[in-house]
């Protein structure tokens, strides 16, 4: 009798510590969605010579939204000159970075997504004047 008291002592004691781990391991409750801890400080960031470029490029589409703050521009459908298609874009400048993987690119025609080489060709051309802008703004 005594082996069983001392037994349950034994498995009371391991829960105490488990529940004392448990307690310092946890760094968050369910009441942490509701806190308000954002930094106000804190700011998005986009490359300013590929959002400019994006609007150059793309000059033929009408504007519909644009958001320097998180970097999307949406566009409604407009022909290119000397083109036949209507096209319509949606641009994510999503990296301060003058790179490629800060730009992405989704292009739609009147009856489904565009051709893959003619989203890279827009891609290649929105980078490209990219550098150029900055480049003539270097030279200032």
């Amino acid at each position: 009798m005594v082996c069983g008291l001392l037994a349950a002592c034994e498995d009371r004691g391991a829960t105490q510590q488990d529940a004392a781990a448990v307690e310092e391991t946890r760094t968050s409750t369910i009441w942490d969605l509701f806190a308000n801890t954002d930094d106000p400080n804190t700011k998005l960031e986009v490359n300013k010579y590929i959002w400019n470029a994006s609007l150059d490029v793309l000059n033929f589409l009408p504007v519909q939204t644009a958001d320097p703050f998180s970097g999307v521009i949406a566009t409604g459908f407009g022909t290119p000159p000397g083109g036949r298609a209507a096209y319509r874009a949606t641009i994510y400048v999503r990296d301060p970075a003058l790179d490629a993987r800060s730009l992405t690119v989704a292009l739609q025609t009147r009856s489904g997504p565009a051709d893959v080489d003619t989203v890279r060709a827009i891609e290649d051309a929105i980078l490209t004047r990219a550098r150029q802008l900055r480049i003539a703004d270097s030279k200032l």
